[in-house]
């Protein structure tokens, strides 16, 4: 392995950790594609086996170990520079206390396109504006729990790969596919092309109910759902083939975008007189 011990902060080389947003590292023209943070030492790890490749790694004394193991299972990463450091430098770096101990600066892989994404999918979750990092990794943990083939995200979405996002997914962004799409009106001819039926869920008076709904059985489903607080738009809700609502108790009307996503996909899967 490539361990290269560091105990200055302003090192060049630790640049890619440097106070960076993750916006920042997204938009970086070098290296081709850009960056993203991995963040401890399981994420890392899930991030391998997914196939992603580190460009550097950052990392304390005590989580060297295992770091090392990882790296030294995975094919090609003999020569990628595992930056040893004191815990003062990670936290002069970063500007945050690196209380999980390493994190990885990742190449973001090429995404494939959303015909690629649904070619063979049957269950597929879209999520607009959901602009809440925790928010869209909870939807992909749900995804990867309750079986869903593929993750469409719109323009506006928070970065799966932003680091909350992948922390709170457990590293499902890496395990399940996903993309992002352009507008409302390709991704319904591209969906309608398919044989998808797109449901929006939504407070609506005229929606079914959710029950009912995954009851019909529908052979290929996308499943939207809308940012936290206004819910999905006019154009999208305009655009979707069904309009699907939980039935609700106790004066609630709604659960949250993370909560809505985990019950819909465990409905589709359980459907009534299954």
């Amino acid at each position: 392995m490539n361990i290269v011990p560091l105990d200055d902060p302003g090192d060049l080389r630790l640049d890619d950790y440097r106070g960076l947003t993750d916006t920042a590292l997204r938009q970086r023209t070098e290296p081709k594609g850009g960056l993203y943070i991995a963040e401890s030492a399981k994420v890392i790890a899930r991030a391998l086996a997914a196939g992603h490749r580190p460009r550097s790694v950052l990392v304390q004394r005590r989580w060297l170990d295992g770091i090392v193991a990882f790296l030294a299972s995975t094919p090609d990463t003999a020569a990628v520079p595992v930056y040893l450091v004191p815990d003062d430098v990670a936290e002069g770096v970063t500007g945050y206390a690196v209380h999980r101990g390493a994190l990885a600066a990742m190449h973001r892989p090429d995404q494939p396109s959303v015909e690629e994404l649904i070619r063979d999918a049957r269950t597929v979750l879209v999520l607009e504006d959901v602009r809440d990092h925790t928010n869209v990794g909870a939807a992909f943990r749900a995804a990867a729990g309750l079986g869903a083939d593929a993750v469409l995200v719109s323009p506006g979405c928070a970065d799966p790969l932003y680091r909350r996002s992948v922390r709170v997914s457990m590293g499902t962004v890496f395990q399940v596919p996903w993309g992002r799409f352009a507008s409302w009106e390709a991704l319904s001819d591209t969906l309608t092309d398919a044989r998808f039926l797109l449901a929006a869920l939504a407070l609506d008076e005229d929606a079914v109910s959710l029950d009912k709904f995954a009851a019909a059985r529908h052979e290929r489903v996308a499943l939207a759902f809308g940012t936290e607080g206004d819910g999905l738009s006019a154009r999208a809700l305009a655009i979707a083939d069904a309009t699907v609502a939980i039935p609700m108790a106790g004066g609630v009307d709604s659960l949250n975008v993370a909560s809505t996503t985990a019950v819909a996909l465990w409905a589709l899967r359980h459907p009534p007189g299954s």
